[in-house]
């Protein structure tokens, strides 16, 4: 099995041996695949009681001294080495939010309202990490869990006030340049990051967001809509590669021109009314990418801006911001294809944080072994599809659920090995087909 890196870094305080031990022990006992019904850990064979490994976990959890920051240590440490194993040019961060759903649990005293949607819950926040060669996820870099009581955030051990989304990007963008990644960053952000005022103050920082295309932008020396830039672009669109859109095959097209932003933002605060500041034109990269069926019929068009250099060609940009999907499947797998967060029952938002970072480093374990490339980590995942006793689509190699799945029954095999002969194990197992054998 690859193997991560749990050395805690510089990390104040870093958390001591008996803790790092619990922490490696609950890494493995998350290599598994939850049901809702039974969302807890599940312990090894090897372990004294179940009973014993759940309570080891709940202290470690509610441990005040299990610090944040020391539990992101390790994942960034397996980004940077992710990164320069791979030789890559680029870190790519992708940034988004997702609720989890706590309606029904009224322990959780904590919880705080999504109000849209009448929900009670916490708000991840997560930085996820992947690579500029295939988009294959790395490593989460960050993670926020906004609850009422603020922002429990892994750039420090306070909890934070909570704040609007993009300017709590910004404070995590400054964050994240100081972990030295030995790589520039990209930052990537879907259309909420549309805002004219966080432009001019992220300037400084590499970022590609997708625009919504209703505001007013100079181009070609006269004002008019992004998306009627887009439209005066559309017959000069050159196509750039075949990919699949929703299961069917499309074509991708491309343009790219400058534009220039000048109207000035209106910005928000928590609690205060929107005001109208002065700022400095952004001159942007806007690239208009549209997926054509066979038929010539639009799938999809996304409106790209960004301050990425020129060196890097708007095809790539268009490539890195598919990739974005990758941190939608991280949330899918911290619920309902995989960890079942949302049926947790630790009882306040910090103890949630602890396990969803013990969680990422478990993740962080598969797609290790998923980008690897030796003959032995193919057989590996060969033998932990067949473990795993799921069925997969034709020309499907594996998934990260069915890793998981697999990664659990092959821990759970090699720590009854240690336990019981393997001799003595087919003798007890022909007991279920010989119930009157008492031998």
């Amino acid at each position: 099995m690859p193997q991560l890196d749990c050395r805690f870094g510089p990390a104040r305080p870093p958390l001591e041996p008996r803790l790092q031990r619990r922490y490696q022990q609950l890494v493995q006992e998350h290599l598994q695949i939850s049901q809702s019904v039974a969302a807890g850990l599940n312990a090894l064979p090897g372990t004294a009681t179940s009973f014993a490994s759940t309570q080891g976990a709940w202290r470690f959890y509610r441990n005040e001294n299990v610090s944040l920051p020391a539990l992101v240590q390790p994942l960034i440490g397996q980004g940077r080495a992710a990164l320069q194993a791979a030789g890559a040019e680029y870190a790519l961060v992708m940034h988004d939010w997702s609720h989890l759903n706590y309606d029904r649990h009224s322990r959780k005293a904590d919880r705080c309202g999504l109000a849209r949607e009448h929900r009670q819950g916490y708000e991840l926040q997560s930085a996820l990490l992947v690579s500029d060669r295939d988009g294959a996820p790395l490593a989460p870099l960050y993670q926020n869990l906004q609850s009422a009581a603020g922002l429990h955030t892994t750039r420090g051990p306070d909890v934070l006030p909570a704040t609007t989304h993009l300017d709590e990007l910004r404070a995590r963008w400054a964050h994240l340049d100081q972990l030295e990644l030995g790589r520039p960053l990209v930052q990537i952000v879907d259309r909420e990051g549309d805002s004219i005022g966080h432009y001019r103050q992220w300037q400084g920082h590499h970022f590609l967001v997708r625009a919504k295309g209703g505001q007013h932008v100079v181009w070609d020396g006269q004002r008019v809509l992004l998306s009627g830039v887009a439209s005066a672009l559309k017959t000069q669109l050159g196509f750039c590669r075949t990919v699949t859109w929703h299961g069917q095959a499309g074509r991708q097209y491309l343009g790219e021109t400058r534009v220039v932003l000048t109207r000035p933002p209106r910005q928000k605060r928590l609690g205060q009314k929107p005001r109208t500041e002065a700022g400095e034109p952004v001159v942007l990269r806007l690239i208009v990418s549209e997926v054509r069926g066979e038929n010539g019929r639009v799938l999809a068009q996304w409106l790209l801006l960004s301050n990425v250099p020129a060196t890097v060609d708007a095809g790539r940009l268009a490539l890195w911001y598919y990739w974005r999907w990758r941190i939608e499947s991280f949330f899918k797998l911290l619920k309902g294809a995989g960890q079942q967060v949302e049926h947790w029952q630790q009882a306040s938002a910090a103890a949630v944080a602890r396990r969803l970072l013990v969680v990422s480093a478990a993740l962080v374990l598969v797609w290790q072994l998923e980008r690897a490339q030796s003959p032995a980590a193919a057989e590996l995942r060969t033998v932990l599809v067949r473990l795993s006793g799921r069925q997969l689509k034709r020309g499907r190699g594996w998934t990260t659920p069915v890793l998981l799945e697999g990664v659990w029954v092959l821990l759970a095999m090699l720590d009854m090995l240690e336990h019981y002969d393997l001799t003595r194990l087919r003798k007890l197992a022909e007991t279920l087909f010989k119930p009157n054998d008492t031998n």
